[in-house]
């Protein structure tokens, strides 16, 4: 069954979300997914492989794959993943194939991913949408590292330092979002997604309007 019954077949739309860490990238996608509308149906959230240990809270399959740093040089030497990039000494990845099918299905499929990760998406597929998420100010993003507690005060001032260099690139991206509250966020994601499914390049518009002869 198509993921919304009764719409002309389109592929779905590759999205890219990024943002420093602890914007709130993952809680923002989560209400995303739980709304009621066409746009939420047709979500799924891509899971990264990555090198780095679990938190506490995390599981396999779920939030990561969790890796050897070997086996994640295997994936990547083997054309297995879409993009990658180092962030903080560990190593992130999207498995391409999982991602490909999804896409394929009509379903739109978003990477949380780093700036490293995507400019390679850009490059490589151009027709993908990237979206940057910003708090609402940068002694916000503090205060939201430091209540994961989760990471020392001198990975955090890391964080906060590769977010400021990050900024910069923000005019590479197709829009940006700020999250000062999540379910206004989760909102404005939805409609950004539903503003793309709505450009004439990305439909067959013989599809769409059927048989113009009557």
């Amino acid at each position: 069954m198509r993921p919304v019954p009764g719409e002309a077949k389109q592929r779905g739309l590759l999205v890219v979300l990024s943002g420093p860490s602890g914007v709130g990238k993952g809680t923002v996608v989560a209400r995303a997914m739980q709304a009621r509308s066409p746009a939420a149906r047709r979500l799924r959230r891509s899971v990264s492989v990555t090198t780095r240990s679990p938190r506490p809270e995390e599981r396999e399959g779920e939030d990561y794959f969790f890796r050897s740093e070997v086996e994640f040089q295997r994936m990547a030497e083997a054309g297995e993943l879409l993009e990658w990039a180092t962030y903080l000494d560990h190593s992130y990845g999207t498995p391409r194939e999982w991602v490909e099918g999804q896409l394929e299905d009509g379903y739109d499929v978003v990477l949380e991913i780093e700036v490293q990760g995507a400019m390679q998406v850009r490059e490589r597929r151009p027709e993908a949408v990237l979206i940057y998420m910003l708090p609402p100010s940068w002694r916000a993003l503090r205060r939201r590292l430091a209540h994961r507690r989760s990471e020392s005060e001198e990975v955090q001032q890391r964080r906060l330092e590769v977010a400021r260099r990050e900024v910069n690139l923000i005019p590479r991206y197709d829009y940006w979002i700020c999250n000062d509250r999540v379910a206004p966020a989760a909102r404005r994601f939805l409609a950004i997604l539903e503003a793309e499914h709505a450009r004439v390049k990305r439909w067959n518009v013989s599809e769409l309007i059927g048989d113009t002869s009557g």
